[in-house]
């Protein structure tokens, strides 16, 4: 795109809401107390390699509690999102940092999803599909309600924008 009609690449300005820290934080340790379980499980089971599974249970508590206790804080500091009239703008990843913007006319739908936790946090994600193949933009951690006028103002702005979502 040319002329005035450009979306050009620029850091989005709005954060993702606070309480989505906790949620991230919660979903790593769950993610972590699977594995550290199964192990634990199977070293009181299992006689002669009962110390490796103890000791790989250990590690796999270690490396997830210092993951809960880092990432987090560092993927509120780095995810962005933002509406404008002209595209939604979507910034994520910690160590692999993604840019995307997607223009309102390329826009085919707008999701909202809210699993268990993000419920208990009453938080929820909001889906942008387009027709790239890149795949869809995902804003995850908004407040449930930011969610729900995002997607209705998202719905109203893609239907007001000439195109062909394609």
């Amino acid at each position: 795109m040319t002329g005035e009609n450009a979306v050009r690449l620029r850091p989005p300005r709005n954060a993702v809401d606070g309480r989505a820290v906790v949620w991230w934080r919660v979903r790593l340790l769950v993610t972590t107390a699977v594995p550290v379980a199964v192990l634990a499980a199977l070293g009181a089971l299992v006689g002669p390699a009962r110390t490796w599974l103890f000791a790989a249970a250990a590690a796999v508590a270690v490396l997830g509690l210092a993951c809960t206790a880092f990432f987090p804080a560092w993927w509120f500091r780095v995810h962005r999102w933002e509406v404008t009239e002209d595209a939604v703008y979507v910034r994520t990843g910690a160590l692999w940092q993604e840019w995307r913007i997607a223009p309102m006319s390329r826009i085919q739908t707008v999701d909202t999803e809210r699993g268990p936790l993000e419920q208990t946090f009453r938080l929820a994600t909001v889906t942008v599909t387009t027709a790239s193949s890149k795949g869809a933009l995902r804003i995850e951690g908004l407040d449930h309600q930011l969610a729900a006028e995002l997607a209705e103002r998202l719905t109203a702005i893609t239907r007001a924008t000439p195109g062909d979502a394609t």
